[in-house]
Parts: structure tokens; C-alpha cells; sequence
């Protein structure tokens, strides 16, 4: 079943595929890589084959079953566009999605580069929100601009774990931005002064801004558990949430 989310932006996962390959540095320290491996001993379906990709036909009704509007997380466990999948499956998402109009989705890749190859004959929904992560200059920054090209109602950018200054992006038509720093015993460490310039940026274009989280290392340079350090930046918590605006 999709599950309930301790993603802080999120209430539910839904897990058509599960398993990945890494791409990016933003991979090296995966989250959903580690979970896998303690669903597998588990003995959890889905997980038989630990990270490697699996498609999971079983599941792509899930959403279908829940009356409730409800914001689903499509992957959390993967990668939606990542190269293995085929297109074919990707259109029984999608037709899922457009079955269940009072849910949102939201689908977040680093394989950027797909998606106006994808929706270059198809349209995407209107209740999905469509995002790629973009944790540094090299290798995420220019995943915005294949993320531009897709009619999205909403265009996010998840820049989690932020690696380093990103510095200027170019935020026309992105609707909401994501910060957080990375989790875990091997968590990099992310610096204010990095979090500033995108929080500058966004208040420039008016794009909804919202801080995750700070993650294995604090606003004083000191690395503790991610609960400790918590979520507040600037004395505040920001969880605003995006408002599509074809204008921008």
C-alpha cells in the first residue's frame, strides 16, 4: 500500500518502482538506498532485490483505492524517470494519476534531461507537480532548465542535500523551492551563507520558499542528529507552498 510520510512536504509515498542507480554526488549517501537494504531484511515485498530497479505493476492502482485528496510522493524509493523504466510504464502512472484527479502528485528526478523527451507528445496532468533536484552547480543547476520546458501546473526544485553555493539559478516558472541539508552519519555539511542566496533569490521571483531541514550539521557548524538541529532558519520555521502562476 502507499504509506504514510515523515517527509516533511509530503502526507503519503507511492512506490510504483522501487531501486536506483547513483548519477550525481547528491546520490552518494542515499537515503532510499539504506531503507531498502533494512526492508529487504525484512523480508518486505518490493524490496527482494534490494536497490536494484524493480517495477512494481501491482501497485499502480494504489492511489485509486483512497477517496480522500491526499499528496502522494510518486518514488520515493526511486527514480520515475529514471532510463530503465520504459515509457509504457510510465504511461500507466500517469493514467493513474489522471484517474484520480483529487490527489496531488508530486514527482521528483535527477533525470532531468527525459522529461521534455517525454511530454514532447503528451500533456502532463494538472494535478501533478513536477521537480528535479538540484544540489549543485555541476550537476543540478542545469536540470532546471530541462524542467522549464515541460507544461507543469507546478514546477518545483527539490535542492536537497545542498552541497554547496549554487549561486545565481534562474527561477522563471519554477513555482516553489525546497532547502535541506543531508542526514545521516556521513552527512556533508551545508553553510548558511548558501541557504541566504537561494532564499534572496526566491524572494526576488516571489517563489515559494521552504526549509526542510538542516540535517547532520547545525547552523553553528556543529554536527549532532538532524532532530536537533531542527528546521529553523532565521529564527523561523518557512513551509510555504506553491501557487501556480502562468505569468511567471
Amino acid at each position: 500500500m502507499a504509506t504514510q510520510s515523515t517527509i516533511e512536504w509530503t502526507e503519503q509515498t507511492w512506490n510504483p518502482t522501487t531501486g536506483c542507480t547513483k548519477i550525481s554526488p547528491g546520490c552518494k549517501h542515499c537515503y532510499a538506498e539504506v531503507m531498502a537494504r533494512r526492508l529487504n531484511a525484512m523480508g518486505a515485498h518490493g524490496y527482494e532485490n534490494g536497490f536494484c530497479l524493480t517495477l512494481l505493476p501491482e501497485r499502480l492502482l494504489q492511489p485509486l483505492r483512497r477517496r480522500k485528496p491526499t499528496v502522494y510522493f510518486v518514488n520515493s524509493m526511486s527514480d520515475l524517470f529514471h532510463e530503465d523504466i520504459p515509457d509504457r510504464f510510465l504511461d500507466r502512472v500517469f493514467e493513474t494519476i489522471r484517474r484520480s484527479p483529487q490527489h496531488t502528485y508530486q514527482i521528483l528526478t535527477k533525470r532531468a534531461e527525459r522529461l521534455p523527451q517525454y511530454f514532447k507528445n503528451r500533456d502532463c496532468p494538472k494535478n501533478v507537480w513536477l521537480g528535479v533536484s538540484v544540489e549543485d552547480r555541476k550537476y543540478g543547476v542545469p536540470r532546471i532548465d530541462y524542467l522549464r520546458q515541460v507544461d507543469a501546473h507546478i514546477r518545483f526544485l527539490s535542492v536537497e542535500p545542498l552541497l554547496e553555493d549554487i549561486g545565481k539559478v534562474n527561477l522563471t516558472g519554477i513555482h516553489w523551492v525546497i532547502v535541506g541539508g543531508e542526514s545521516g552519519p556521513k552527512a556533508r555539511p551545508m553553510k548558511p551563507e548558501w541557504i541566504e542566496n537561494i532564499k534572496r533569490q526566491t524572494d526576488k521571483s516571489g517563489t515559494a520558499f521552504f526549509f526542510k531541514q538542516w540535517g547532520g550539521w547545525g547552523a553553528d557548524g556543529v554536527k549532532r542528529h538532524k532532530k536537533a538541529n531542527g528546521r529553523v532558519y532565521r529564527g523561523r520555521t518557512w513551509d510555504a507552498y506553491p501557487i501556480a502562476n502562468s505569468a511567471r
